[in-house]
């Protein structure tokens, strides 16, 4: 039996709710009703919720208010106006990040975050819990479409607190497991091994749905068939983030689990942005955000049908508001329906960033987002990447804003302890080359597993 989900959606969140002003779960449900408006309610909702926004900006934001003379427009025809505004490059962002900060909102009342994005470089901002419980709630409404719930059970392959001592550790699992009700795997350090071991601790527990990293979910799948491991149940879901969900990682999974994958497509720096629904479409989360995909190179709109990069308004960001943020993310979008009948607009595609699984000289498996949750906290470092040219060798190349060898080596370090018995060669240069697509890959494998 789970005491844990009732005490979860009965005690905690409502303990939550009263002393912090949590508004998760009136979200999930004003979202869940959102959802079967028709799109042009949506676009009304939609158009309401920018005008506020972009009238805030030009009035308390300072990178925004040389464009107050847009505030007629803005009241006429906001999706008009918001096209004058520039496009907001992350770079462009960390010159003067502060600049974004609304002038009505204390810093101290703020929530810190960073992301490392997929050029692995740090982008620190900030966002207030008003614009979290809708990056939670967008999340909450896609799983619902599968009967899944706050307090449910789940496992997640996924990272290591690799800041933490062994004390905190205990209690970060511990914390986990009481008040999340779940439990991790991780995805940083997966090791054939302890497959078994993996396996009967997903048994034991018994998780309603597991989520995790899709390459790390599509490595687990594919051990768990070589070993021909299975689960004694059926999930009811297997949620794959942060990466493209490949076609071919998709059918390994599901022929490990035997039950739905889920797609999810969000950015720490621009929350949830779109849910596969039971129907197999991505669902934008028009209420939360409006998204434009534009060429890469003009950055002018591209039609449906075509691939452009994601420029992302998030709507509930009143405390630092970033207008027409670029992700650099690839997606294509189609003006066809789901046959779920939902009202919320579908991405036909997603070209997002992929993470590669390293290989220990051992035969351990090391996420490649291990190596950005080390760069996060390095204030000196601008990028860096690691391409591992096989398991006993890898090159390690660093961008430094301005030297600092203690930074330098805390990196190396911590590399070689996810990489033991590999030589790492270190080299600081001035410039990383980006790929065929114009994104920086922070982490690269060269050879097969």
């Amino acid at each position: 039996m789970d005491i844990v989900k009732p005490f979860i959606e009965k005690a905690l969140y409502p303990i939550m709710e009263k002393r912090k002003g949590n508004k998760t779960r009136q979200n999930i449900k004003e979202l869940i009703n959102y959802q079967n408006m028709s799109q042009s309610d949506l676009h009304k909702l939609q158009e309401n919720k920018l005008r506020k926004l972009l009238l805030e900006s030009i009035k308390n934001v300072p990178a925004y208010q040389s464009y107050s003379d847009l505030k007629d427009e803005i009241e006429k025809n906001p999706f008009k106006a918001l096209l004058k505004f520039p496009i907001l490059d992350k770079n462009l962002f960390m010159e003067n990040p502060n600049s974004y900060l609304n002038q009505t909102v204390s810093k101290e009342n703020l929530i810190p975050n960073c992301s490392g994005g997929s050029t692995g470089e740090p982008i620190r901002f900030y966002v207030d819990r008003y614009t979290v419980d809708y990056y939670e709630a967008a999340r909450w409404r896609g799983l619902n479409w599968y009967d899944i719930s706050m307090g449910s059970r789940s496992v997640m392959i996924w990272g290591n607190p690799l800041e933490l001592n062994k004390n905190q550790t205990k209690k970060y699992y511990l914390k986990e497991k009481w008040l999340k009700n779940r439990i991790i795997i991780p995805a940083y350090s997966l090791n054939p091994e302890n497959m078994i071991e993996y396996v009967e601790k997903i048994s034991k527990f018994r998780p309603e749905y597991l989520y995790g990293y899709s390459s790390a979910l599509y490595v687990f799948a594919e051990l768990m068939i070589q070993l021909e491991l299975t689960l004694p149940f059926k999930p009811k879901a297997i949620v794959s983030t942060s990466e493209t969900l490949f076609d071919f990682q998709r059918d390994m999974i599901k022929k490990a689990f035997g039950c739905p994958i889920v797609n999810e497509y969000g950015a720490r720096d621009a929350g949830m942005l779109a849910y596969e629904c039971p129907c197999g479409s991505m669902h934008i989360c028009s209420e939360n955000v409006i998204l434009e995909v534009v060429d890469k190179k003009t950055l002018q709109p591209v039609p449906y049908g075509k691939t452009g990069i994601v420029i992302a308004t998030d709507l509930n960001n009143f405390s630092m508001p970033r207008l027409r943020y670029k992700l650099d993310d690839s997606v294509i979008l189609t003006k066809d329906k789901c046959k779920c009948n939902m009202g919320l607009p579908v991405i036909e595609e997603i070209r997002g960033r992929e993470d590669d699984m390293f290989v220990t000289v051992d035969g351990n498996f090391v996420h490649g987002h291990a190596f950005n949750h080390i760069a996060r906290n390095l204030k000196s470092l601008s990028k860096f990447q690691i391409i591992q040219h096989s398991p006993s060798f890898a090159e390690l190349s660093i961008i430094f804003k301005e030297t600092n060898k203690k930074e330098l080596d805390f990196f190396v370090e911590e590399a070689k302890k996810l990489l033991p018995k590999t030589e790492i060669k270190v080299k600081v240069v001035d410039d990383i080359p980006v790929n065929a697509s114009g994104k920086y890959r922070y982490t690269i494998r060269k050879f097969k597993i």
